[in-house]
């Protein structure tokens, strides 16, 4: 929303009396004040709750730009996210609840899902992958994902999950970029009641490489070859004997991969200690989860959200987590609202572009189930509009009567929730909320002096957390500019914000040019690059645009190669190679052809003035564009 809007908002909501008093964290405040006065005390006593299998000397160390956290210890976190729970009281409590969406559910003990792990390690490790190799996984959101992932992590071999749905292209950079030795992939995934061909998109993005893979095949069996191997049949076959491998607390735990503004992806890399320690901290702490709730977040596992608050978070906490595989909307509008019924969730983690899309089918929905078990609705991934939250709290928690709504920021980089509103504050609809324990924020210049209360400017952080990335894999140095393109020995999260007098933080979007589409991030650049890839095309240009259930459509313009003819056949034919290359979600939804591009005289492509084009606003300086 626009800065003017977002101050003038007056909007607030309060959880009820009884939900703030039974709260994890009653006092916020203290909690918080006790972070940044004395963080080794306060991130030590999170990291006694996990087993080490050596106890760590420091619990901190920073070096700038770089950080360390447990220095000297050694973990694994599948030992604290199954053998602490599997070999204890909670062996058989669910652990996982699995849904397709045409409602067929399986479900996994926490004693089911460490036999599973163990024998997929096991196999893993007889098929020579070893601590430090790295794996692509390119499931979809099942039970056979999570254990691949857990698997890998159980050896110490370092994951990286592309979303199932991203193209060839985008799946093939991942897999040479992390230098993999192994591929672990789906045949299909389900949406809609249709199954969606991935077994296509990896023998593409494989063709040339000589490197096996391992397939978890629902449609038909897996491909012939030496270098196939059956997901299933490599599990059964093994026994459960690989044990969690003692690592050092800086291993690293996995790569994932996020869109920058300009080059190829940034493979973000976070590690077993420090990520393990601060995910499930917020899990308790801003989540407000508790030992015997339902807890259920919506997102992929091929996200950070997935990677935090679909697989390790809620595991380390020995919560039942529930995952639903398919279309927020199929078979009917009603869909989420159902499970939210059926299996009495208490937490859920959503997007703003979901909450629009309920907005959109409208309140009979919700109506028709019984949502009282729901106490929390946490909420983020792009910035969540007042319209929206008010709908949310209006219509999931009875006005506020029953529940909270929770905004919240963070992004790939930061493993966590970083700003947010707790269950023990005052909400302010526009507001993501206020930085979380351990987190110091600032919103600044392009110099890196604090700007005004109510002005926008600049969102940086101050200092590290346990589960903030340690690198980007292959790049130090474009981890190192994170913490000094803006002067002060700040972290520069590339968003825009403004802070209120009393220290709520509104986010107001992307300061770079990645789009945010349904809260995935895309950086221009790779839908550009797609673009330029068909024959057809000379140039082009991509912008976002405003919309009113993701939050931005990608459009796009483009200039023809000398000799091609504009025609609606065209246009559709270049956007489906789009879609071939980097998936449906980067998929203009709409392309316009033409004659030249605005550019800057040094050659730059003037976005901006496109943007402003479409939306009827001023460009600002055009001093350097071309004739």
């Amino acid at each position: 929303m626009e800065l003017e809007q977002l101050l003038k908002t007056e909007l607030r909501y309060q959880a009820p009396a009884a939900l703030r008093e039974a709260a994890n964290v009653p006092d916020f405040q203290a909690e918080y004040t006790r972070s940044l006065q004395d963080p080794e005390g306060f991130w030590g006593a999170q990291a006694q709750r996990f087993h080490w299998f050596r106890p760590y000397e420091r619990v901190m160390e920073w070096n700038f730009p770089d950080h360390r956290w447990f220095v000297g210890g050694q973990t694994n976190i599948t030992y604290n996210a199954l053998d602490r729970h599997a070999k204890g009281p909670k062996r058989n409590q669910v652990a996982l609840l699995y849904l397709r969406e045409d409602g067929q559910e399986e479900k996994l003990t926490y004693g089911e899902l460490l036999d599973r792990v163990a024998r997929l390690a096991t196999a893993l490790g007889r098929l020579g992958i070893a601590q430090g190799d790295r794996v692509i996984i390119y499931m979809p959101l099942t039970l056979e994902g999570i254990i691949a992932i857990l698997a890998c992590a159980r050896i110490g071999a370092i994951h990286s999950v592309v979303y199932a749905g991203l193209g060839v292209s985008a799946l093939r950079e991942r897999i040479l970029d992390a230098g993999a030795k192994l591929v672990m992939a789906g045949d299909v995934s389900y949406r809609r009641g249709k199954a969606v061909d991935l077994e296509a998109i990896v023998l593409q993005a494989i063709e040339d490489l000589d490197i096996p893979t391992v397939w978890f095949c629902r449609s038909k069996a897996a491909p012939q070859g030496p270098r196939f191997h059956d997901f299933n049949q490599l599990l059964w076959s093994h026994p459960p004997k690989a044990e969690a491998v003692p690592l050092d607390s800086e291993h690293p735990l996995f790569i994932l991969y996020t869109s920058g503004s300009t080059g190829k992806p940034k493979g973000v890399v976070h590690v077993h200690g420090g990520y393990m320690v601060g995910t499930a901290y917020h899990l308790r702490s801003f989540f407000d989860v508790k030992d015997t709730d339902v807890y259920w977040a919506t997102s992929d596992i091929g996200w950070i959200v997935g990677h935090s608050y679909i697989v390790y978070a809620p595991l380390l906490e020995g919560v039942t987590s529930l995952l639903r595989e398919g279309a927020p909307d199929y078979p009917d509008p009603g869909a989420f609202w159902s499970v939210v019924e059926r299996y009495r969730v208490n937490v859920m983690f959503t997007a703003p572009t979901a909450v629009r899309m309920f907005m959109k089918f409208g309140p009979e929905w919700p109506a028709r189930h019984d949502l009282s078990s729901l106490r929390l609705v946490g909420v983020a991934g792009e910035p969540l509009n007042p319209e929206a939250w008010q709908w949310a709290v209006e219509h999931l928690t009875e006005g506020g009567k029953r529940g909270f709504v929770a905004d919240n920021w963070w992004q790939t980089e930061l493993g966590g929730p970083t700003l947010g509103t707790p269950i023990t504050l005052e909400a302010r609809p526009g507001f993501a909320g206020v930085p979380l324990p351990g987190v110091e924020a600032a919103v600044v210049d392009a110099k890196g002096h604090e700007v005004p209360p109510g002005s926008g400017g600049l969102l940086v952080l101050k200092r590290p957390f346990p589960h903030m990335m340690r690198t980007v894999w292959g790049n130090h140095a474009r981890y190192t500019q994170y913490w000094t393109e803006i002067p002060g020995w700040v972290y520069a999260a590339g968003d825009v914000a403004s802070q209120s007098p009393d220290g709520y933080f509104g986010v107001l979007g992307r300061a770079d040019d990645v789009l945010n589409v349904a809260g995935h991030r895309i950086g221009t650049a790779d839908v550009e690059s797609a673009l330029v890839s068909h024959p057809a095309v000379a140039e082009a240009a991509v912008i976002g645009v405003p919309d009113p259930i993701k939050g931005e459509n990608i459009k796009a313009f483009v200039v023809l190669r000398a000799g091609r003819e504009k025609s609606p056949a065209l246009r559709e034919e270049i956007i489906q190679h789009v879609r071939l290359e980097l998936g449906p979600i980067a998929t203009p939804a709409e392309l316009v052809f033409l004659d030249k591009l605005p550019k800057t005289r040094s050659g730059k492509i003037l976005r901006r003035l496109l943007k402003a084009q479409e939306l009827g606003k001023d460009p600002g300086d055009l001093s350097t564009l071309e004739e």
